[in-house]
């Protein structure tokens, strides 16, 4: 296989890489496609095993005829069997007409089974009857039917070891594997990580009309380290995640990078973690809020006590309610080191059975005023709020998906909140 026909290829079905593992995978793809020979892709999930089903069909006498890709995982057992052989009607509850499965509408073309290790095991019966003589009988009939379908199957588990454990048929896994294909998942082909990574950021760039995202070397250093246990399609869901929530910078440092990658363990794509205090979560913003109230409020009990105990004028009228500024938090002057930390405003009510070395001794019936504070704060609470998502606002130009992304809330809460506070004219 020469160099021209493999660049070909790839570029034909849009495979980026020149890894030696992806070139051989490659390869074997198409010396196979001419011949009606049963195929195994093994690979893991997201590594791009479909794109290989598709060379060997559209490479083979087959290609004017009809290619079918099939999830057997997404098929329920019930039924699975229907959708692949047909049923005739009446053949179970529901059946109000006959039916041509797969296996009859595809004579002549490719099936491609994906995740052939899902399927049942009475299933399997099935399909090794349609690879060991082209025939297969619907559900509720006992016709036998004939059938020329190449079958291409692909899975992301070990089926020699479900072979050992009775969930797959030896005698079906040997017939599918007569020409395996392994396709290397994205941590082993090298540099292949950073072509694709450039490729991705290009089309985001045009789908969204931003100015395509670039790494620094530092960065491209800590991608290629990473293990990307989704694959292609992990990174790609990465690209996009910075495509979109990148502002104007849009080189991309190591440090920035590292927000956006999961942990190792997990396929699944990072909650860029900002440390700008305008994208704190809802819950942070709260607590936040209430640290504020209360370091506000403590400044003041101080500012009071120190007017009482000098020779002021107004000395006598703020003995009358020095219970109010009992149990001040000194502590509570310095701000705690974690933002999610929780904090309990300390109000003491008036009827505090506490003494103060301010309080006169006649002085028995104060008012209760703890009422009247929980409202100065809960508006206190509503005006921050308010204030932060009109900041928001401005920073995202009106957007109110970005504003949201910003504040940690959801985009249907922030449209509550802006009909609350009547900022639909911002």
């Amino acid at each position: 296989m020469n160099e021209a026909e493999l660049r070909s290829v790839k570029q034909r079905f849009g495979i980026i890489g020149n890894s030696d593992l992806l070139n051989h995978a490659i390869a074997v793809a198409m010396q196979v496609a001419p011949t009606d020979m049963s195929v195994l892709i093994t690979g893991e999930s997201g590594s791009g095993k479909e794109s290989f089903s598709k060379i060997i069909h559209h490479l083979s006498p087959r290609k004017h005829s009809q290619f079918i890709a099939i999830n057997c995982g997404s098929i329920p057992e019930g039924t699975i069997d229907s959708e692949l052989f047909g049923h005739e009607k009446g053949s179970f509850t529901g059946a109000h007409e006959a039916r041509k499965g797969y296996f009859e509408v595809t004579n002549g073309g490719t099936i491609f089974l994906d995740e052939i290790g899902e399927m049942p095991l009475a299933t399997q019966a099935r399909l090794l009857r349609v690879l060991e003589n082209g025939e297969f009988i619907k559900v509720g009939s006992s016709k036998v039917q004939k059938t020329d379908v190449r079958v291409v199957a692909a899975t992301n588990v070990n089926l020699l070891k479900n072979v050992d454990s009775g969930k797959f048929r030896e005698d079906l896994y040997y017939r599918l594997s007569t020409v395996p294909i392994y396709v290397p998942p994205l941590r082993e082909r090298g540099n292949d990580i950073d072509l694709l990574f450039r490729k991705f950021a290009s089309d985001f760039s045009e789908r969204y009309r931003v100015k395509p995202i670039t790494l620094t070397e530092d960065a491209k250093k800590v991608l290629l380290r990473y293990r990307f246990p989704g694959n292609i399609r992990q990174l790609k869901n990465i690209v996009e995640q910075i495509s979109v929530l990148s502002t104007e910078d849009k080189t991309i440092t190591a440090d920035q990078l590292s927000h956006y990658l999961p942990s190792q363990n997990s396929s699944l794509p990072a909650l860029y973690n900002s440390k700008d205090k305008e994208s704190l979560s809802e819950r942070d913003l709260l607590y936040k809020v209430l640290f504020d109230m209360k370091k506000d409020m403590n400044e003041l009990k101080k500012f009071v006590l120190d007017v009482m105990q000098d020779d002021s004028p107004k000395k006598d009228i703020l003995k009358d309610h020095s219970s109010l500024f009992e149990n001040i938090d000194n502590a509570s002057s310095s701000e705690p080191t974690r933002a999610d930390e929780p904090v309990l405003l300390n109000i003491t009510s008036g009827n505090s059975d506490s003494s103060s070395d301010y309080e006169d001794d006649d002085t028995h019936d104060i008012e209760d005023i703890t009422h009247e504070m929980e409202e100065e704060e809960s508006l206190s609470l509503e005006k921050k709020e308010k204030e932060l998502i009109i900041k928001a606002l401005a920073k995202n130009k009106n957007k109110r998906k970005y504003a949201a992304q910003d504040l940690g809330i959801s985009e249907r809460t922030l449209y509550r909140k802006i009909k609350q506070y009547e900022l639909e004219d911002l």
